[in-house]
């Protein structure tokens, strides 16, 4: 918890869910080899939109529904040098760039020897159940399926508000040629 400040109240105002993706967001952000890219990151449409308030629009790039289009340049960005953060707004999108993220993100370290040290933030969610159901094409968690499909990308549930920030950090920082995929929960979003 974060300690207050001289002079501020002795109660210390817990972290939020949401409030702890914005300010992970707005700290991707401040290093210029982050881009944004994905579905309703520059226009709106999901809640994960609103994470992005504080990110420079300029560093945002909005796509059409390809996802397997959009993991694709996901692995080209990371491989010129920059950190790409997308997003897909639930697992069941993420499923349809499975070949680029499985065949190639994950194994362009593996199969040039070392030779090229890729990193991207894949930002998925479980999809909210609560108030209202979505259906099961929205609320899938392939968090597992993944762990044992990937070979070098590390995949982080994040159950808690203290889980964010550093996940976010370590993801952006690590220097070891590795993806990160950081699962959120929409239900945590309002709940927590």
């Amino acid at each position: 918890m974060p300690v207050p400040a001289c002079g501020s109240s002795s109660k210390v105002r817990a972290m939020k869910y949401f409030d702890e993706l914005k300010r992970s967001m707005t700290f991707l952000a401040q290093d210029p080899r982050t881009i944004f890219i994905g579905q309703a990151v520059a226009a709106a449409g999901t809640a994960m939109t609103n994470t992005l308030k504080d990110v420079p629009r300029d560093r945002l790039i909005e796509l059409p529904v390809a996802e397997e289009m959009q993991m694709g340049m996901t692995t080209g960005m990371a491989l010129t040098g920059l950190v790409p953060v997308s997003i897909f707004p639930r697992w069941n999108f993420l499923l349809c760039a499975i070949n680029q993220l499985v065949n190639h993100l994950d194994k362009v370290q593996v199969m040039s020897n070392n030779g090229y040290k890729t990193k991207a933030i894949i930002r998925t969610g479980i999809g909210s159940q609560r108030p209202l159901h979505p259906q099961h094409q929205h609320v899938g968690d392939y968090t597992e399926a993944l762990r044992a499909m990937c070979s070098t990308i590390e995949v982080i549930r994040l159950e808690e508000p203290s889980d964010i920030f550093p996940a976010y950090e370590r993801a952006l920082l690590r220097d070891d040629g590795r993806s990160t995929i950081l699962v959120e929960y929409g239900d945590y979003y309002g709940e927590k």
